[in-house]
């Protein structure tokens, strides 16, 4: 199994303090996590797009290639690129260049993309929005496999044997389909063969596990081989101590503070007490035997091979933070690494034959 550490780059007051950092110590804090995921052994680090408050990820490519900068090992994933809303040859572009910049490391995740107001920033509704969504990706996997591409889009200009530059470093890059609620990204991925990411993080695993089961009957009804279906997925929170009743206790406050957080936004929370969140969300609180068998619960379900932490404290202090996040490379990494296996692909750089350096052949789970 491999670990991911992700943050979508919210800008909002400390679920427990109150205080709230400017925007360029928020984005000092998203360097330092991943410099510290690097540091103790994460496989990879994400970084999500959104277009509206409180996030200021608006722009993943430009933090992404300032990582990928001062990084030397972590796959560099995005969380998710919001294809529905993008310019799908710009966006080639933006990545293209990026992937050279991180030696290949960059892993897309894409997805339609949620929240009223950036489709009102770039006029996408919600009727058009998976039309969008499905006919970017077509449009984008063509530009990265072809030299010259002809095609004549429903949401974009016409192309007549257009060349995008630069040419990629991978052949291709890996994407993933990022999936919360709706059948429509699941039969994508599934369609062509790629790999799916379960958001798994607002509701119990119910409604995820029935996406993830649909995700690999349509896998097989397109003609893939099962050994290829692969799955990464979210967690809606992690803290461990070697104490459950210490983590717990620790834990309480951040859990209090974003259930006040809802409550002022009128929101019904989903899980309305802190041993319900622990119990039936994907947060992996407790000790570090309890996080293990909760993956191994959540995999008999899902089948993952890939698994996603919070890269940000989000109410926890930095010392909690950096301790915990220690414990799991140290006492609950080893065991998942052991018992789960790993995605069935070598997790590096997918590049070109040397004598084929613009060949376009797909990697094996990206056909």
């Amino acid at each position: 199994m491999k670990f991911l550490a992700i943050t979508l780059i919210v800008h909002a007051p400390d679920p427990v303090t109150g205080a709230r950092t400017s925007t360029t110590d928020r984005f000092r804090e998203v360097i330092d996590n991943a410099l510290l995921a690097e540091e103790l052994g994460f496989d990879g680090f994400g970084v999500g797009e959104r277009h509206e408050r409180p996030f200021i990820s608006s722009s993943p490519p430009v933090v992404l290639s300032h990582l990928a900068a001062l990084t030397t090992r972590l796959r560099l994933f995005t969380a998710v690129t919001t294809l529905s809303l993008l310019d799908p040859v710009r966006a080639y572009e933006d990545y293209a260049t990026l992937d050279h910049l991180s030696g290949g490391r960059l892993e897309l995740i894409i997805g339609k993309g949620n929240g009223a107001a950036q489709r009102g920033l770039f006029h996408v509704t919600p009727d058009d929005q998976w039309d969008r969504n499905a006919e970017s990706y077509e449009l984008f996997r063509r530009i990265w496999r072809q030299d010259k591409v002809t095609a004549d889009p429903r949401f974009r200009p016409a192309l007549q044997d257009a060349e995008v530059w630069p040419r990629p470093l991978q052949q291709p890059i890996r994407v993933w389909h990022g999936s919360a609620t709706s059948k429509e990204s699941v039969d994508l991925a599934a369609r062509y063969g790629d790999p799916l990411f379960s958001a798994n993080v607002t509701n119990p695993i119910e409604p995820y596990a029935e996406l993830v089961h649909y995700y690999r009957e349509r896998w097989a009804h397109y003609g893939h081989d099962p050994t290829l279906a692969t799955v990464g997925a979210g967690t809606a929170g992690y803290y461990a101590q070697r104490n459950s009743q210490d983590a717990i206790a620790a834990y309480r406050p951040v859990f209090d503070g974003h259930l006040a957080f809802q409550k002022r936004l009128g929101m019904e929370p989903v899980f309305p007490t802190l041993e319900d969140f622990v119990e039936r969300s994907s947060a992996l609180i407790g000790s570090p035997q309890q996080v293990i068998e909760k993956v191994h619960r959540y995999h008999e379900q899902f089948g993952h091979s890939v698994l996603h932490l919070h890269a940000d404290a989000g109410g926890l202090t930095d010392a909690q933070h950096r301790a915990s996040l220690e414990l799991f490379q140290s006492d609950i990494a080893p065991v998942l690494r052991r018992d789960i296996p790993d995605p069935p692909w070598p997790w590096a750089p997918v590049l070109a034959e040397p004598s084929s350096p613009t060949a376009g052949g797909p990697a094996p789970a990206a056909v």
